[in-house]
């Protein structure tokens, strides 16, 4: 009997190895280009990175209720990825800008309806929890009609919010990559050493009690 194939598998097996060895050189060669855990699409870095935020996390879980319900704690706090954005000079912002201080990240824009809901809750949060060591960061992502937004929030008077935007919507990208956006409004709560707290996908009562409590106990 025939044993054609024979001869087609020694090839295979040959071209097998150096195949092989390809892949676990590019493998090799992204570990050592990324930091451990902040491959492309992943979430950012190791959770030891985070002691601080990660020690938090247990007391921050059973103020999870009522008009803030859908926030989401996780079970191990990580840096966030890397972002960038424009003050209301236009001037290059990133989240290193803010280390030192607690920020909550809110992303919005004017198309969005729950979006303009929510700014009015965000700036009395602001109002309320606001200082040196809290900043409520409302960045609009709005790409069209740029005068639109700054005059959407003197409309609904909210005053006590910096006025942050990114145009290009690559905020949104990234946090997408990352695995926090799904859609709009995005919120993260991150603490002074650029660690998650929390975060949400959607709306929340941000000027509620439970929200108030929430913030104070993340900002201690």
């Amino acid at each position: 009997m025939s044993n054609a194939p024979e001869a087609p598998r020694r090839n295979n097996l040959r071209l097998a190895g150096p195949l092989l060895l390809a892949t676990i050189l590019v493998v090799a060669s992204l570990y050592a280009f990324f930091p451990r855990g902040n491959l492309p699409g992943g979430t950012i870095a190791s959770g030891g990175q985070c002691k601080g935020a990660n020690a938090r996390l247990a007391t921050l879980r059973p103020l999870v209720k009522g008009e803030i319900a859908a926030l989401q704690v996780p079970d191990v706090s990580r840096p966030v990825v890397p972002l960038a954005f424009q003050d209301g000079k236009g001037e290059a912002v990133t989240l290193a800008h803010f280390r030192g201080r607690t920020i909550l990240l809110n992303l919005w824009a004017t198309w969005c309806a729950p979006c303009r809901h929510e700014m009015p809750a965000l700036d009395t949060l602001q109002e309320k929890a606001g200082g040196a060591g809290f900043e409520v960061v409302a960045v609009n992502i709005d790409q069209r009609n740029l005068d639109k937004p700054r005059a959407f929030l003197e409309e609904v008077r909210v005053t006590r919010l910096a006025y942050y935007s990114d145009v290009s919507a690559r905020i949104f990208q990234d946090l997408k990559v990352a695995g926090r956006a799904f859609g709009m409004p995005t919120t993260l709560l991150i603490d002074p050493e650029g660690c998650e707290l929390a975060w949400l996908a959607g709306p929340a009562e941000w000027a509620g009690a439970e929200a108030l409590e929430f913030i104070r106990a993340a900002t201690r």
